[in-house]
């Protein structure tokens, strides 16, 4: 197959990369920065630089680029694809993305994918084929047919990626404001202390697994946060509310109140895993 990868960033190079390291397909790269479509041509991650004729014979194309992008380049370049033409995407927020490309629905397929893999660092120079190994994909099928549904599969594990999970656009956007939104927020919260900067000599791993990815893109996740404004809002929502009970507890004396709350969470994350 042709495999066009529109963004060499983090993912986009790592896909890239996965690709060529255990497939036999063609990987040619579009990117607007020409460093990093030189170094991924030097380092062997593509074939070459896709042209817009590349575009038109391409059997798939990734959209590894920000949500609004992703969109823009269906836009443009969407009605050159060829008929049946796999076209999905990488993008952390669903409901906007697939909502779009319904409206924007050609003679391709639009697949939604979402590879819960990542650094805090960002561009070419960071992509690491080995973050996908084990890792889970999301896959929102949307109204794509079985057949180009599978071949997103396909390619996710022929990459390394060790659980596929297909779902919908809402529940997506729902669970990722929980499992991933939520933790950039609170990190950044967490790390905006005045304490922060005096913590050399009082952290170890709770500090660390905290404040990690308060190191943070954050042109990339302001916008993800906006274009999931609504599922994000709920989970902050909950967890002010948590930690007021746990704060009114401490402020208080309520120590029997604390201790059922602390042991409540302890029940919970067991549960959960």
């Amino acid at each position: 197959m042709k495999i066009v990868i529109v963004g060499l960033g983090l993912i986009g190079g790592s896909i890239a990369k996965a690709l060529k390291q255990n497939t036999s397909h063609q990987v040619l790269g579009m990117d607007t920065d020409q460093d990093s479509l030189l170094d991924a041509c030097s380092c062997g991650a593509i074939d070459g630089k896709a042209s817009l004729e590349d575009l038109k014979s391409a059997d798939m194309v990734y959209l590894c680029v920000y949500p609004g992008g992703a969109l823009d380049f269906a836009k443009e370049h969407g009605p050159k694809l060829k008929e049946g033409c796999v076209l999905t995407d990488t993008c952390g927020v669903k409901t906007a993305v697939c909502a779009g490309m319904e409206e924007l629905a050609g003679g391709y397929i639009f697949v939604g994918g979402h590879p819960m893999a990542g650094k805090e660092r960002s561009g070419f120079s960071t992509s690491d084929p080995s973050i996908f190994v084990g890792a889970s994909y999301i896959i929102v099928p949307g109204k794509a047919p079985q057949w180009a549904v599978d071949l997103v599969e396909q390619q996710a594990l022929s990459m390394g990626f060790g659980r596929i999970v297909r779902t919908d656009p809402k529940r997506h956007d729902q669970l990722i404001a929980f499992t991933s939104q939520v933790p950039h927020a609170l990190a950044c919260a967490y790390v905006t202390s005045p304490r922060c900067k005096d913590h050399q000599g009082f952290s170890a791993g709770s500090y660390r697994d905290v404040s990690r990815v308060a190191n943070i893109n954050h042109v990339l996740w302001s916008r993800l946060f906006l274009d999931n404004k609504k599922a994000l809002t709920v989970e902050l929502d909950e967890l002010i509310g948590n930690l007021k009970a746990i704060r009114d507890a401490v402020d208080k004396g309520e120590e029997a109140e604390l201790r059922e709350l602390l042991r409540k969470a302890g029940d919970i994350k067991r549960q959960a895993g």
